[in-house]
């Protein structure tokens, strides 16, 4: 049977024989396919891909360390200015690995827009509950089921905003963090650690307009995609909404 791993709308994954089994999708070999490219590239910061077992589903590497699991508060960890930069240069790596990843002509993704040249192949989901940590700090990223095609400065404006973090006040203060006026002083610093050269009303810019594709992208798939259904049905639409209304009041 394994061990049940916490978190997550999919249903979770199960920890067997030292391998991470999950349910598996269309998207499952193009998402191995970018898990590849970053073991060839060196990326120490994501799951390997170890193919589909015997019962299709899929399977990875273990990455060691401690997740958020359905903790609520969220560990000290999440929200300290430690996270924030590993955060940042984690990003700033993975980007460097992924900008040469040419995705299959056949490719299919669970998330993001229409591959052009000049996007990059994005996480989509790098918020605190898929992190991993360790005494040494970030260990890297679970859960790459969303990852997708996405211009380079939207996945920087979504990392941004699930790190300052920037969602709307109730979802953060139940999350453990209350510190709402240094949010824009967190906001520089994990731009600036990243190498982030515009400006910060630029990337609050940027970030409502990768709130405004999530919404489109939920909207769009809870009719076929259960776990997208169950988002809507819990309301992390209406949340998104009121994040993005509140993001107006920071500039």
């Amino acid at each position: 049977m394994g061990e049940r791993l916490d978190g997550g709308f999919d249903g979770g994954a199960s920890l067997v024989d030292g391998v991470v089994r999950r349910t598996a999708g269309a998207w499952t070999p193009s998402v191995h396919a970018l898990l590849a490219h970053l073991e060839a590239a060196g990326f120490s910061g994501a799951p390997r891909p170890l193919g589909v077992d015997a019962d299709g589903r899929e399977m990875v590497s273990f990455l060691a360390g401690q997740t958020v699991g359905n903790a609520r508060p969220w560990p000290a960890w999440t929200h300290s200015s430690s996270a924030l930069t590993d955060v940042a240069r984690w990003l700033r790596r993975y980007h460097a690995a992924v900008a040469d990843f040419v995705p299959p002509d056949d490719a299919c993704w669970r998330e993001g827009q229409g591959w052009q040249p000049g996007m990059i192949l994005a996480h989509n989901d790098a918020a605190p509950y898929n992190a991993v940590w360790n005494v040494d700090g970030l260990v890297g990223f679970v859960d790459w089921d969303m990852a997708g095609p996405v211009r380079l400065e939207l996945d920087v404006a979504w990392v941004a905003f699930s790190w300052t973090p920037l969602h709307a006040s109730h979802v953060v203060a139940a999350e453990g963090f209350t510190d709402f006026d240094s949010r824009l002083p967190r906001l520089a610093d994990f731009l600036r650690e990243y190498g982030w050269q515009g400006t910060t009303d630029e990337i609050l810019d940027l970030i409502a307009e990768r709130l405004t594709l999530q919404l489109n992208v939920m909207h769009q798939n809870a009719a076929e995609d259960a776990t997208y259904e169950r988002m809507v049905a819990v309301g992390r639409d209406r949340d998104l909404m009121i994040a993005l209304d509140q993001l107006a009041a920071l500039r």
